[in-house]
């Protein structure tokens, strides 16, 4: 019975693949080098409809919700949300589950510019260049690296209130001022030139779950 030219190029396309597995086999190679990466066919699962968790301010996680829709950000499973409404002293950087709605909450420092007298408080926001302040708005992580203070992480600012996060080298890093002893003895954490500082502890929790572009969106809420 002859073969149709479908059948002959399926048949063609396995002996290819057989040639291919066993040129790997005789190599000493592993066969899966030759397979063809899987790439994802559908977007990642909706965050389910939450509330705002205890402990977040209501508003802000819906501004928060609003920025990750606004701004189309793939990953929509882990979301770092900051208080800055808050002093230093407390935990105010919420890392929220959007699956399950379960948080977990740090302590991160502020730029000293952004507190000029030094309070534990945020007075005010800038996104210019030496202003050593924190900015406001909507940010994506980027990729790690080493330096000054050791792993760090990048960040990209989404808004025109922080689009200069990548120029001013706004990251996140851990850092001696953000230790617990700091706080123990002033009442307060130090203050960064507008990065993200959280201790050492506290740092790779925050980053190993906001990894690989998944957003942070940090405001002050007025009383």
């Amino acid at each position: 019975m002859s073969m149709n030219r479908r059948e002959m190029l399926r048949l063609g396309a396995v002996g290819v693949g057989g040639v291919m597995l066993s040129s790997a086999a005789s190599s000493g190679l592993p066969s899966i080098l030759y397979q063809a990466p899987r790439v994802p066919l559908v977007p990642p699962p909706e965050p389910r409809a939450l509330n705002a968790p205890i402990g977040i301010n209501p508003q802000l996680f819906e501004r928060a919700k609003a920025a990750l829709d606004s701004h189309r950000v793939f990953h929509r499973d882990f979301i770092g949300i900051v208080d800055f409404s808050k002093s230093s002293r407390e935990e105010r950087f919420h890392v929220v589950d959007l699956r399950s709605g379960e948080v977990e909450s740090f302590r991160v420092a502020h730029g000293s510019g952004s507190d000029p007298n030094h309070n534990g408080f945020l007075d005010r926001f800038s996104n210019e260049y030496g202003s050593y302040a924190t900015s406001n708005g909507a940010y994506t992580t980027g990729e790690y690296y080493h330096g000054k203070y050791g792993l760090s992480m990048k960040t990209r600012g989404l808004d025109w209130t922080n689009n200069n996060a990548e120029g001013r080298a706004i990251v996140i890093h851990s850092a001696w001022y953000a230790e617990p002893g700091v706080l123990a003895q002033h009442g307060k954490l130090g203050r960064s030139q507008g990065c993200f500082a959280f201790s050492r502890q506290d740092q790779l929790p925050v980053m190993k779950k906001l990894a690989g572009g998944r957003m942070i969106f940090a405001d002050k809420i007025a009383a």
